[in-house]
């Protein structure tokens, strides 16, 4: 399944710093237009140099649909998906407090089947482009999904090789 999973395009270092840059300003010309708004980024957390698929793009499409689902009731003011050789990019910004829709988030990638392989990003305008972190809500860094540390730490010191993230990445889609 993980050949699958990561049969696409192959990208390279400067491709994804040039689409940082890109989703950066992106992100600061939508909170420029609307600076009331919060804004959600959702990308993919995707391990090596596939970063989509015919199976990412699937599972991005379900997780779009799951953020929809869950802010039916609160006033969207623009949401756009895009299927990028570098991941898959939704933004969305919503008249709805920062912090409510980070929480709003977080359950989503904690109880969606395929939450953990997604950021899910919420940012706002206030002297610039601000993001809220779990920290910000008194939860716990996200855990690693392989050996439960903190996932920061393990990719900051490259404990797990790429190959075996993507076997549990593979493994997470085929569960489903």
């Amino acid at each position: 399944m993980s050949e699958e999973v990561f049969s696409g395009a192959e990208v390279s270092l400067g491709e994804m710093l040039e689409t940082r840059e890109r989703r950066a300003s992106h992100q600061e010309a939508l909170l420029n237009k609307w600076p009331d708004a919060s804004l959600l980024l959702a990308t993919m957390n995707i391990p090596g140099p596939v970063k989509n698929s015919i199976v990412l793009s699937r599972v991005f499409s379900q997780m779009v649909t799951q953020i929809k689902e869950r802010l039916a009731n609160i006033h969207v003011f623009y949401n756009v998906a895009y299927d990028l050789k570098t991941g898959p990019e939704f933004y969305l910004l919503a008249d709805v407090s920062p912090m409510i829709l980070k929480e709003m988030m977080i359950d989503l990638e904690e109880n969606f089947p395929y939450g953990r392989l997604f950021d899910l990003d919420v940012h706002y305008f206030a002297d610039g482009l601000q993001s809220i972190s779990r920290q910000d809500i008194n939860l716990s860094p996200r855990q690693c999904l392989i050996c439960h540390r903190e996932a920061k730490e393990c990719g900051r010191q490259r404990r797990h090789s790429v190959e075996e993230m993507q076997e549990k990445i593979a493994e997470i889609i085929d569960k489903e």
